[in-house]
């Protein structure tokens, strides 16, 4: 099977985007959603966020680079699971707000986590 690094779709009247079928696996742990450096969003399976990006985040309590990153992270972060039947996670109108998001997503492949962003 194809590995598959970028997709499109278009989120439904419930603010709900679905993961391909070959990608929900990935996600099976639950997803984290959280704003990103610019506007866009990031998408991080569960088990990537609790092993890479918690870690990461809980660096020297007097850094303010650290603390700079906690709070562009944890700023509207929203943890969820997928839905198992249709393979969907629900996003936040604050979120998609931020990152200028109406209906019409593209979804790309940032290593271990996902870049969402407008069409």
């Amino acid at each position: 099977m194809a590995q598959v690094d970028y997709f499109q779709r278009k989120l439904d009247d419930k603010r709900r985007l679905t993961i391909p079928t070959e990608l929900r696996s990935e996600f099976a742990s639950g997803v984290v959603v959280t704003r990103g450096f610019q506007k866009y969003l990031h998408v991080y399976p569960k088990h990537v966020w609790d092993d890479d990006v918690e870690t990461r985040l809980k660096g020297n309590i007097l850094d303010e680079q650290i603390a700079d990153l906690n709070v562009q992270f944890r700023m509207g972060k929203i943890e969820s699971g997928m839905d198992a039947k249709q393979g969907r996670i629900t996003l936040e109108q604050h979120l998609l707000d931020y990152a200028g998001i109406d209906k019409s997503v593209s979804c790309v492949r940032v290593g271990k986590y996902w870049r969402l962003m407008a069409d």
